[in-house]
């Protein structure tokens, strides 16, 4: 898993939550998936295992990782209502400039809603061509 540490006033362990986060939120990290090990996540950053931990500690009160006894710590397998909060936070100013750009050109709502439907058939047809 890609993490990049900033060196900016921001902390390492938020740095962390908020890249995981985004990564599950996103779909790129899938339900059931193992997280890196404490220590193993800690060596490739160059930081203290503490910092992982704590990270991994937030992800898990959010309920967007859990820890399995002995096993290690995996991408919960439920979204929560944090986890489609938080999706939908991150899609919202997208949304909002398809529908400021579709606007300032001049197609209908129906028109958009007609686009966005065939156009997420074609990825999905891709997507199934590709499996």
């Amino acid at each position: 898993m890609q993490i990049h540490v900033r060196s900016d006033s921001t902390p390492i362990y938020q740095q962390i939550v908020d890249q995981v986060r985004h990564r599950i939120v996103a779909g790129l990290l899938k339900p059931g998936e193992e997280m890196p090990t404490i220590r193993g996540l800690a060596q490739s950053l160059r930081v203290n295992p503490n910092t992982i931990q704590r990270a991994y500690r937030e992800l898990e009160n959010e309920g967007l990782v859990e820890k399995r006894r002995t096993r290690g710590t995996f991408v919960s397998e439920s979204p929560t209502r944090q986890g489609v909060r938080e999706r939908r936070r991150l899609l919202i100013p997208h949304v909002d400039h398809l529908l400021v750009r579709a606007e300032g050109l001049g197609i209908e709502f129906d028109e958009l809603v007609d686009l966005l439907d065939k156009r997420r058939q074609k990825i999905l047809s891709d997507q199934e061509l590709s499996s």
